[in-house]
């Protein structure tokens, strides 16, 4: 399952938009608004967060697949595994700002994650049928 050119280009300008809207909004936020008005500030820091994040993980997501997967790993599997890059980031920042952070927490946020994407990569596995990949590649 060779990853068409088009599915690379949308996957880096979806990375290129989240990491600059994420970075670019962080910077604006942090600068100019005060964090005490209300909750907007805080859901905006973590919303900008978990862009920045995400669109930040997309090439070194994509350097590990290619390093240690066994096949070519589809463009929204990158990115679904990108954004668990960002969930994480968020949930700590998250944890920090209630003062419940903890190396532990953090060790069991990730097991988490890592879990379930464990579990989706099984039943991707589960689903694939050898007569589609033979249609495929037809």
């Amino acid at each position: 399952m060779q990853d068409e050119p088009s599915n690379q280009l949308s996957l880096s300008l979806t990375a290129w938009a989240l990491a600059l809207i994420g970075w670019g909004g962080l910077v604006g936020l942090v600068s100019t608004v005060d964090p005490r008005v209300g909750p907007l500030p805080i859901w905006g820091f973590f919303v900008l967060w978990l862009m920045a994040l995400t669109g930040t993980a997309v090439p070194f997501v994509g350097y590990l697949n290619r390093r240690f997967a066994r096949g070519p790993v589809a463009a929204g599997v990158r990115l679904r595994q990108s954004l668990w890059v960002g969930v994480f980031g968020a949930t700590c920042a998250w944890l920090e700002l209630r003062n419940l952070f903890s190396s532990t927490l953090a060790a069991l946020v990730l097991i988490a994650l890592i879990g379930a994407e464990w579990f989706l990569h099984l039943r991707e596995r589960a689903r694939w049928s050898p007569d589609s990949a033979s249609d495929e590649s037809a």
